[in-house]
């Protein structure tokens, strides 16, 4: 997940709108609904306050005050208001933050408020991803896959075979690949893995991994199986063996290795699909760059996602109207210019059909070849999933990445120390 402004941002409004009320209805009989956005950048941001203008504007009964959060420690924040009794009535987030909210009890089942408009059109691979349990706690609205941003002029010299949607690198491929590419103090491929968990879980759908498995009795447990080990293993390989992966970006976000790839320091580095706005924004003068699709496994180039969601929060006095105003925002129309705002795919099929969405531009055409393989990312269900990813997960796949532990003590970290995590939540 992509974090660019503060947590004290998110904390001090929480508290300011705590301060004055849920509901915030009017003497005159007006409703009030919070939106807490946790839009970013600034066409993200611009395209949802001018949504929100639009939603007033046609409807002076309904309200809506637009929010600002952010997405760093945002699973904390909102416990709080939860927990407060204070959380803003639709929610912005993301669906693999949503499983101890909605067992939890804080966030609405929408199955009877959402209209069959937008049911519909949302394909059910998206709704998987917002469906704990027999209850649906969120509507995935934007989603985008891992893809590789590449060097054109390097890839050109190299004479590597290019991908394609229809083709992809293999895993055995890519590595080969990024070895090419290498030498001369320039590497194949950054891996910025600073959050290295949903990169690594989602990129290895491809290769047959699932790592969560739920039992007949309803208990999830970890298991790191062969499926599970090819992207982890290639990495390691690449940084550790191979000297084609720089090691100095492990530790690093996907914006703090883009100096080195205008530079031509790395060929290719692996990104969400958005931050091609960011490239955008900053590649040098002149400077060649291309969308490439992540390698695949033997299934295809099948990836996990965790969809931008909207909900609302269970203590909302005004759910219908909440409801209404999640169905304006994602209308066809709104939910390409959400789209085009955050660089990233519409779930919705109409959304993802328009033109400008599937232009060669920018990589849009890429995007969107891809949008049919994307799936349910394996931790969506999981009740405990944050924890064991801040204190088993995160730790135990940077060590093995930089080298200071092997296979076998990832395997038993990510296993052992990780059911106990997970055990606590499944009493």
């Amino acid at each position: 997940m992509r974090t660019r402004t503060t947590t004290l941002l998110l904390t001090l409004v929480l508290l300011l709108t705590a301060c004055s009320g849920g509901g915030g209805d009017t003497d005159d009989g007006r409703i009030t609904l919070r939106f807490l956005s946790l839009a970013w950048q600034e066409e993200s941001v611009r395209v949802n306050k001018e949504l929100v203008r639009e939603w007033n504007a046609a409807h002076p009964d309904v309200r809506v005050e637009y929010v600002q959060g952010s997405w760093d420690s945002v699973h904390d924040q909102l416990l709080t208001s939860f927990e407060g009794g204070e959380a803003p009535d639709v929610i912005h987030d993301a669906s693999d933050d949503l499983a101890d909210f909605a067992y939890g009890g804080y966030l609405a089942d929408l199955g009877t408020l959402l209209p069959e408009r937008l049911k519909s059109d949302i394909p059910r691979r998206s709704w998987e991803t917002v469906t704990f349990g027999d209850g649906v706690y969120g509507v995935p609205f934007l989603q985008e896959p891992r893809v590789l941003i590449a060097n054109t002029a390097l890839l050109e010299k190299s004479g590597v075979r290019i991908p394609t949607p229809a083709r992809p690198w293999s895993w055995p491929e890519f590595r080969q690949v990024a070895e090419r590419l290498s030498g001369d103090g320039k590497y194949g491929v950054a891996w910025p893995l600073k959050d290295p968990v949903s990169a690594t879980l989602n990129l290895s759908l491809s290769t047959g991994g699932q790592l969560f498995h739920r039992g007949d009795d309803g208990r999830v447990t970890v298991r790191f199986e062969a499926g599970d080990q090819v992207v982890p293993r290639t990495i390691h390989e690449q940084v550790g063996r191979d000297r084609s992966a720089s090691p100095t970006t492990l530790g690093s976000g996907g914006s703090d290795t883009l100096p080195g790839f205008f530079a031509g320091k790395y060929a290719m580095v692996p990104l969400g699909f958005s931050y091609r706005q960011q490239i955008v924004q900053q590649a040098p003068e002149g400077f060649a760059w291309q969308v490439l699709p992540a390698p695949a496994g033997a299934g295809g180039p099948a990836q996990g996602v965790s969809p931008q969601t909207l909900s609302i929060a269970e203590d909302s006095p005004h759910k219908k109207e909440a409801a209404e105003f999640i169905d304006f925002l994602l209308q066809p129309d709104n939910m390409v210019r959400l789209a085009l705002g955050d660089w990233m795919l519409p779930t919705g099929t109409r959304a993802l059909a328009d033109p400008a969405l599937r232009t060669p531009e920018h990589g849009w055409a890429t995007g969107t070849a891809l949008a049919g393989h994307l799936r349910s990312a394996p931790a969506q269900s999981v009740r405990g999933y944050p924890e064991w990813k801040d204190k088993v997960a995160t730790p135990a796949l940077q060590e093995y990445y930089s080298g200071a532990i092997g296979m076998d003590e990832l395997r038993e970290r990510l296993e052992e120390d990780g059911n106990l995590v997970l055990a606590r939540y499944q009493r």
